[in-house]
């Protein structure tokens, strides 16, 4: 009874200003109330009449070090209370402009790597087919492979904003071919990939070549090393970024081992002497009026930070994700 009269207030808050679904005011409504999903929002069983859907893929059986990802959708979702309706920064109201909701977890196999990337396939692809833009919560970075197969099959090949400490274009690994070191490698084998509209922000870190980066620069793609990005702004390089991608369709891939594992050490693989927030923002703000059709925040694995700020930067980052998708409404 508590529950439905708190969906009942959510409900008033909604529509009392809007047609689109809003996230609930921590003045009207306490945070630890109500079911835990993403930014408070309400929760749907399919992304059908939605403009934007979180959906969490609890996935970690493609870690090559430590794991708990599968809980980084959780643990995301729990932060996400503290995360307002309106960007403060730059004034985005994307609850004035998009129908958005949490459409939960896609299903996956914890005993079975491949089996998982179909599930994954057959539910994005369900997404996708309603002309909704996925905010997907992981999950390990393997879990992006299948989710550009299914972008690629609706868009062609996409351009490709990376954020990661790691190139993850390995080939083998272990005897496997998918895992969540060799991703991007998968994809541009199968063409799913623009390769010029390719860039890699903040890699960095001990490599098995001298240039751990090689194959990358091979196939085209921009690469930023992290050592690149000390000390500096980002916004010039992410004006010419959105330079690089044009008017081409654009996927965000953020895994928060990008960050210096100073402010995020709730991951399975750090780096030391990553980005700061800031610049992460400074990146994620700068894809504004790129054509976002999906975004990703991996690598979250919360048992790694008992203070949850892990957990609460990356509600964050997919927030600022959210504010940057077209047809978002600025004041």
């Amino acid at each position: 009874y508590r529950y439905v009269q708190f969906l009942q207030t959510v409900s008033r808050c909604s529509s009392s200003s809007s047609r689109f679904n809003v996230s609930p005011s921590a003045a009207e409504i306490a945070r630890p109330v109500g079911i835990c999903s993403m930014m408070r929002l309400p929760i749907q069983d399919s992304s059908q009449g939605l403009d934007a859907a979180f959906v969490g893929v609890p996935l970690d059986i493609g870690t090559s070090n430590r794991p708990g990802a599968r809980f980084g959708p959780r643990h995301i979702r729990a932060e996400s209370a503290m995360v307002r309706a309106y960007n403060g920064g730059t004034r985005a109201a994307p609850f004035e402009s998009l129908m958005v909701a949490d459409i939960g977890d896609v299903n996956v196999n914890l005993y079975d790597l491949k089996d998982s990337c179909r599930m994954i396939r057959k539910a994005f692809k369900k997404i996708v087919s309603t002309g909704c833009i996925p905010l997907t919560l992981g999950g390990d970075h393997t879990i992006t492979y299948p989710i550009l197969q299914t972008m690629a099959e609706k868009y062609g090949p996409l351009g490709l904003v990376h954020v990661d400490a790691h190139a993850d274009t390995g080939d083998i690994v272990l005897g496997e071919k998918i895992c969540h070191g060799t991703p991007f490698r998968r994809c541009v084998e199968e063409g799913l990939l623009d390769c010029k509209r390719v860039v890699q922000i903040g890699l960095r870190g001990s490599t098995y070549e001298p240039d751990g980066y090689l194959w990358s620069k091979e196939q085209g793609f921009r690469v930023v090393t992290g050592e690149d990005c000390w000390l500096r702004s980002l916004a010039p390089l992410m004006k010419e970024v959105r330079q690089q991608m044009g008017n081409g369709p654009v996927y965000i891939s953020f895994d928060i081992d990008g960050l210096d594992p100073a402010f995020a050490p709730g991951t399975g693989t750090p780096e030391i002497a990553g980005l700061q927030p800031s610049q992460a923002l400074e990146i994620i703000r700068g894809c504004r009026g790129m054509k976002v059709i999906g975004c990703d925040l991996v690598e979250v694995s919360p048992i790694y930070d008992t203070s949850g700020n892990t957990a609460l930067t990356a509600a964050n980052l997919l927030f600022e994700m959210l504010c940057v998708l077209p047809n978002v409404k600025y004041h």
